[in-house]
């Protein structure tokens, strides 16, 4: 990774701080957007005082982070955000794509375009966060009190960049433009057919792009009992059910350069403004309810059976977080998943 210059730092750091004065309790990406900038820029300034520049290969550095023990790890993205503590095992690199097999942090990582790193203290609570190429976050790292500090204070000298004193580039990105919701030119009868053949959940991918179709009109096109829009608001009373029955669930949260998955129950559940929380002790969701647009419930065949999942779409069309019941290849998916589901939501 190298650090390119942008216009100087310091009057960016400025604004910062005469923007914190007025509103002290908003978090750094909220403040980036405000501020006309990104969150890596903000961070930035920080180099020289609680923050440090890493540089190097980041897959090296990720197949490092068993070292630090029990972490928290954290990906996000406009609409939700997953913490989950435990160890990052299990790791490995097909070219820039990334896999975290552990118990606890269940990864999959495209560091195609991870282009910053740093180190972070912040009140004595110490992080490694790395960014795209528009300064937007891709995956952080936090230390816990179980965590080996020892550890982290190697990594970070071994990777530490040597020019500390850059301002950063970032790309600028384009507008998010929303998908037209119905489909034109498609095959109706001949997706359909290849979605009733899937043999895998991660085929859906690959039957999307084969027919040139958004997530949003892929499910308008559903064969007759595969898809089917339930109301936003189903998912506190779903979260209530899960917690209630003790079912363990898979969460995913996605941006374009890592998913997180969450595998277990979820138990303490409340919303707080937009907000709907999990709060559990090694497992943390924010998702903010008034992003979704639309919720669907999706059937998938596979070669264990149906899979059954929730997907949450934004108003652009961007599916940003999915939920399913516990499985693993080779067993079918829990019967009192899609019952549950059928159960405490309301369909449209």
């Amino acid at each position: 990774m190298k650090s390119t210059l942008s216009p100087d730092r310091t009057e960016l750091k400025e604004r910062w701080a005469e923007y914190k004065l007025d509103n002290p309790k908003s978090r750094i990406r909220d403040d980036a957007k405000a501020l006309g900038t990104s969150e890596a820029e903000l961070l930035a300034t920080g180099l020289g005082a609680n923050v440090q520049l890493l540089d190097g290969d980041f897959r090296e550095l990720i197949k490092e982070m068993g070292s630090l023990g029990h972490v928290m790890a954290l990906t996000r993205n406009d609409h939700v955000v997953h913490e989950r503590k435990g160890v990052y095992e299990k790791i490995s690199f097909n070219n820039h794509v990334g896999l975290v097999l552990g118990e606890d942090i269940d990864l999959r990582l495209f560091l195609g375009d991870w282009k910053f790193g740093f180190a972070v203290s912040e009140n004595e609570r110490y992080s490694l966060q790395f960014f795209n190429s528009f300064g937007e976050a891709a995956h952080k790292i936090y230390l816990t009190e179980k965590s080996n500090k020892e550890a982290y204070d190697a990594l970070v000298t071994k990777y530490l960049a040597a020019d500390q004193d850059v301002n950063l580039f970032v790309s600028e990105k384009k507008e998010k433009v929303a998908e037209p919701d119905e489909a034109t030119d498609l095959d109706e009868a001949a997706f359909q057919q290849e979605w009733l053949a899937l043999k895998d959940t991660h085929d859906f991918f690959t039957l999307l792009r084969k027919h040139n179709l958004s997530r949003k009109q892929a499910l308008r096109n559903a064969p007759e009992g595969y898809a089917h829009r339930i109301k936003p608001e189903s998912m506190k009373p779903l979260f209530d059910a899960i917690s209630e029955t003790g079912l363990p669930i898979m969460v995913f949260v996605s941006n374009p350069n890592c998913i997180q998955i969450h595998t277990g129950p979820i138990k303490k559940i409340f919303v707080m403004g937009p907000w709907l929380n999990v709060m559990d002790p090694e497992f943390n969701l924010h998702l903010r309810e008034d992003a979704i647009d639309e919720a669907w419930v999706v059937r998938k065949p596979t070669e264990d059976g149906i899979v059954t999942g929730i997907e949450l779409i934004d108003k652009d069309g961007v599916m940003f977080n999915q939920f399913f019941g516990k499985r693993k290849p080779g067993i079918p998916e829990l019967a009192e998943w899609p019952a549950l589901i059928e159960q405490h939501s309301i369909r449209l």
